[in-house]
């Protein structure tokens, strides 16, 4: 077993850091780049910072976000949220990013994958996919999952891969800010269909959650907003449970 990372995510809004249930009742976490801080001297392994209304809002993610997280921070970072062309994602590696993440342009534009991991290599290419069960169906959502697509979730995770996705972070919708665990089912099933690594997001709530989802759903990394930032679970506390229960972590 590969050694699976611990990453905290930073929904972005105004500035701010913010986050909520559901995608919805969005409450203050703090700055980015101070949270961003301390998470990285308490031995996060990555971080993900996603401006959440850059899309719906037709804006682009600031590069200097990404220019004051590379001047804090010495852990790698990747950086979402309205990126939609090759000027984007450049602006974003030369401000000190080391992925970008792409969603809503991806779904409109699958082409997009191909032109970036092309550029830039697959490695630094992030596909995020926000997906809820519809009638049976998870159905994959954009524009900060306030519009259902015709998508469905396994079928464009693995054209994303295909393309040249160098990762998938897959945010359940249903369970998002819910604490109640993560998708472990849809995750076990895209973890057997997909060579690269996937990203579980969505439902974190005990460190028995990540346990479940490195071991039952083989995901490469469990991301994780709430509980990192209101203090429930501390990093070096989940690395050391992880390890006494013979999850490699890095």
């Amino acid at each position: 077993m590969l050694a699976k990372r611990i990453i905290p995510c930073l929904d972005v809004m105004n500035g701010r850091t913010v986050k909520g249930i559901n995608f919805e009742q969005l409450r203050d976490a703090g700055d980015p780049v101070e949270l961003g801080k301390l998470y990285s001297d308490a031995g996060a392994d990555e971080l993900v910072f996603l401006d959440i209304t850059a899309t719906k809002e037709k804006r682009k993610t600031l590069a200097a976000l990404a220019d004051r997280v590379a001047h804090h921070l010495n852990i790698p970072f990747t950086i979402g949220g309205g990126i939609a062309s090759l000027e984007d994602v450049d602006a974003l590696l030369d401000h000190g990013a080391d992925k970008v993440s792409i969603n809503s342009s991806a779904v409109r534009d699958p082409e997009l994958i191909d032109r970036l991991s092309k550029k830039f290599g697959s490695q630094c290419i992030v596909v995020a996919i926000d997906a809820r069960e519809m009638d049976g169906e998870w159905r994959v959502h954009v524009a900060g999952g306030t519009i259902p697509t015709d998508r469905e979730l396994f079928s464009w995770a693995r054209e994303a891969q295909e393309r040249g996705a160098g990762e998938i972070l897959f945010t359940s919708m249903d369970h998002d800010g819910t604490k109640n665990g993560f998708a472990l089912k849809a995750l076990k099933l895209m973890s057997g269909s997909l060579s690269i690594p996937i990203i579980a997001s969505g439902g974190a709530g005990s460190i028995n959650d990540f346990v479940d989802v490195f071991t039952i759903a083989e995901a490469d990394a469990g991301l994780a907003a709430s509980i990192f930032h209101f203090q429930e679970i501390s990093i070096p506390e989940l690395k050391s449970e992880l390890k006494q229960k013979g999850i490699p972590i890095r």
